[in-house]
């Protein structure tokens, strides 16, 4: 999915968060956010996935202004944390696929899906005997549930262990072979981990998006 930001800003009451941003994404492309915490980051976010309203004629998805787009199951996300689950109640990762937003998956297709996320074995457990990074992968395998064009990811991998993030960066990466776009956030940024060809730093709401090259080859901070 291409994604287009034009000079975007945005406030929460008079508090200003994000200032004149710009960002263009082609299909493929895989950007990974920076920031400090407050930066921004989250809310850019937000924006793309249309929860933060906008104003007109400010980003784009595939071509068509973002309050007219209603393709919205064709973007994946994962957020920090998702507030619509109640973390300590006993609801299994088969019943957490069940009550997303898709209505005639079949169980063969959930089924290769576990398995590429890595979760089949988990199929029947509560999510409260999960670890960090057991959870992280079936929210991954929530997003995907509709084959989505875009795929956004909110510091997935704050949390969990270095194996956990290891799996994440390869499912991901494969992810992004096969042509989803990606937009991650994330404080631990280094070279070699993942596919990421493009970053942009927030810095108080004002970004710079520069290659992956440059960044690691000049130590842009």
């Amino acid at each position: 999915m291409r994604v287009e930001v034009r000079n975007l800003s945005f406030s929460y009451d008079y508090r200003p968060v994000l200032r004149n941003v710009s960002l263009n994404l082609e299909n493929g492309d895989f950007l990974v956010v920076v920031g400090n915490n407050g930066s921004g980051k989250s809310t850019l976010v937000k924006c793309i996935l249309g929860i933060n309203r906008v104003p007109e004629k400010k980003i784009f998805l595939d071509g068509m202004e973002i309050n007219e787009f209603r393709r919205r199951l064709r973007i994946g996300y994962v957020p920090q944390k998702l507030d619509d689950f109640n973390y300590e109640f006993p609801i299994t990762v088969n019943e957490i696929m069940h009550v997303s937003r898709y209505s005639r998956m079949r169980d063969e297709d959930k089924l290769a899906l576990f398995d590429r996320m890595g979760i089949l074995e988990l199929q029947n457990e509560n999510i409260n005997t999960l670890s960090g990074g057991q959870l992280q992968r079936v929210f991954i395998a929530r997003a995907m549930v509709n084959n989505p064009d875009l795929l956004i990811l909110d510091e997935p991998t704050a949390g969990i262990d270095a194996e956990s993030e290891a799996k994440f960066y390869r499912i991901v990466n494969d992810l992004n072979d096969e042509g989803v776009t990606v937009i991650l956030i994330s404080h631990n940024l280094k070279p070699g981990r993942s596919n990421f060809n493009r970053i942009m730093r927030l810095t108080d709401g004002r970004a710079r998006t520069i290659a992956a090259s440059e960044y690691f080859e000049r130590g842009v901070d």
